[in-house]
């Protein structure tokens, strides 16, 4: 599962890793983006491509369409998102990437959940996979983008049993582009994702799990 992250470096920050060579079209700003506590329901900066060109677009984190009478799903599992009735179009024609440094899972310690943080071992940015409503640049609220899981495994399933896709550049690159076809994504998603040992993780406070709360002590390790 993913259900909160951190987008704390600059677009700058995180493109530069992406992209050997800025691309006109992309908004490059300096600024540190600075959340330490994305949560469902907020507008998150999405990476897609649009007729062969990348854009940065900020979209509702949620897919909702209208015939869903429950909660905004926020995930969708990569074993069956290629080929459902409500995730196969979106997979098709919406695949998207998140930055992200790392992400917060809650495991059940004793009578209370412990939130931990997980990140790259070198903490380069995080590249998650994505699908959602095209286009993106219309701020649709309803039908937003869902952050594609996998099954955790090696050590990390020791905190959760799911955890987001994670690609690194090229195949994250390779994810968004429209000459992909769907069968293509389902083989980058299972064999070019980053591997459980390239993360580690630590213990964090529990206000992490108040959606208000932001901050670099979010995700201090607490660990004595």
């Amino acid at each position: 599962m993913c259900g909160r992250f951190t987008q704390i470096q600059s677009r700058d920050d995180y493109l530069a890793f992406l992209l050997e060579e800025a691309e006109e079209n992309i908004p490059y700003d300096p600024e540190p983006i600075g959340r330490y506590n994305v949560a469902p329901g907020t507008k998150v900066l999405l990476l897609n491509n649009r007729d062969g060109t990348l854009h940065l677009d900020p979209v509702h984190w949620g897919y909702a369409p209208g015939w869903w009478d429950k909660p905004p799903l926020i995930n969708a599992r990569v074993e069956t998102a290629a080929t459902s009735r409500m995730f196969k179009p979106l997979w098709n024609h919406g695949r998207a990437i998140v930055f992200a440094d790392g992400w917060y899972e809650w495991k059940k310690e004793g009578d209370k959940k412990q939130p931990y943080y997980i990140y790259r071992k070198d903490r380069k940015p995080l590249f998650f996979a994505a699908i959602g409503k095209q286009p993106f640049d219309m701020g649709d609220e309803a039908e937003g983008f869902l952050v594609v899981t996998a099954a955790a495994d090696k050590g990390m399933v020791d905190i959760h049993d799911r955890r987001p896709l994670v690609f690194a550049p090229e195949a994250a690159l390779e994810w968004m582009n429209q000459e992909t076809a769907g069968a293509q994504a389902n083989e980058l998603a299972h064999d070019a994702a980053l591997p459980a040992d390239e993360f580690t993780w630590h213990p964090v406070i529990r206000a992490v799990g108040n959606v208000k709360n932001q901050g670099a002590d979010l995700i201090r390790n607490i660990d004595p």
